[in-house]
């Protein structure tokens, strides 16, 4: 549903005599993967970025909508026919993606993946689909037909047809448990990027916080702002590389399951939050928002920090993010 990596890069200083921060990237999710950890020494770190990874690989296999195996797999197969028991971490995450749903008026929807795919973003569309095709393409998509019973821990899709897909909270999810696993362990500072779903925890070796430079998408050879990282997290969404344009109008690639139309407006959104999770998912919903509402709904979140870039290259961010403190001259 988006387009983030290239638009955060970290500052970092690797070595003292005590410690070392080891710095690993592979592809994960189909996306790349960031691990970075402070630890006595260069086979310490190895093991514990093992260990985020085969945690990726766990939870992969717990919500994936496209490995066949998986619970969420299983609820999608049995949309309209009868609920599934899940695992309950599964479960809690369906049910806090629904509550994303609903502080965001269905702009962030996991039933999205029920759409019909009648828009392209690789340069093969000559023209827009019809008003029908359109409203067709989202009749199936619906977070209040989302059915979940607490006590049995079971999902049930209520129409035939629909189909969850956790790519708008997943990746964040899975930051904040390797986050929450690698302190558990004793990892004192690192950092988890999935594909520009970043969380932090500690400091860097030479005390300074962790450090994220996030790129203005109109020019992306230019970071705007730079910004220090404690023990919180930072999701970008952009469609500056996804995009189609009828009319002089620009249509991105994140689309508004309410409507069935694309997203406008909005280059790309950045959402500063505790949890990655969180920021994932509100970075989806306030980005199909919009600038206004979704400033109006960031600034009645406590915690929650936004900035905004629209299609003019204008920037807004919320009441409790002053650029000036942060501006890259």
């Amino acid at each position: 549903m988006r387009q983030l990596s290239s638009c955060i890069f970290f500052f970092i200083a690797f070595a003292t005599s005590a410690q070392v921060t080891q710095k690993r990237t592979l592809s994960m999710l189909g996306s790349p993967f960031e691990m970075i950890v402070v630890a006595k020494d260069i086979p310490e770190a190895d093991g514990y970025i093992d260990m985020a990874v085969a945690e990726v690989s766990r939870i992969e296999h717990l919500i994936s909508d496209w490995i066949p195996t998986t619970p969420i797999s299983e609820v999608n197969r049995n949309a309209g026919i009868k609920p599934v028991k899940v695992p309950q971490e599964v479960f809690d995450l369906v049910g806090r993606a629904i509550k994303i749903s609903e502080l965001t008026s269905g702009a962030f929807d996991i039933s999205y993946a029920s759409m019909d795919k009648i828009w392209k973003f690789d340069g093969s569309m000559t023209q827009m689909p019809t008003p029908e095709e359109i409203k067709n393409s989202v009749s199936k998509v619906g977070y209040k037909n989302i059915i979940l019973d607490p006590k049995n821990t079971t999902i049930f899709l209520k129409n035939e047809g629909m189909k969850l897909g956790l790519g708008g909270i997943g990746q964040g999810f899975i930051a904040d448990k390797i986050k929450t696993m690698l302190i558990g362990k004793g990892v004192v500072a690192g950092i988890v990027n999935i594909s520009g779903d970043i969380n932090t925890w500690g400091k860097q070796l030479d005390g300074e916080k962790w450090k994220v430079g996030i790129k203005n998408p109109m020019n992306k050879d230019k970071i705007f702002a730079t910004f220090p990282l404690e023990d919180s997290s930072v999701e970008t969404s952009g469609s500056y590389e996804k995009y189609v344009t009828f009319n002089g109008k620009r249509y991105s690639h994140i689309i508004d399951t309410r409507t069935g139309y694309p997203a406008s407006g909005v280059i790309s959104v950045s959402v500063f939050a505790k949890s990655t999770e969180l920021a994932d998912a509100l970075a989806t919903g306030i980005f199909v928002l919009g600038v206004d509402v979704g400033l109006d709904l960031v600034n009645q979140l406590p915690g929650i920090g936004c900035i905004y870039v629209d299609d003019k290259g204008k920037i807004s961010t919320s009441k409790n993010i002053d650029l000036k403190n942060y501006k890259n001259e």
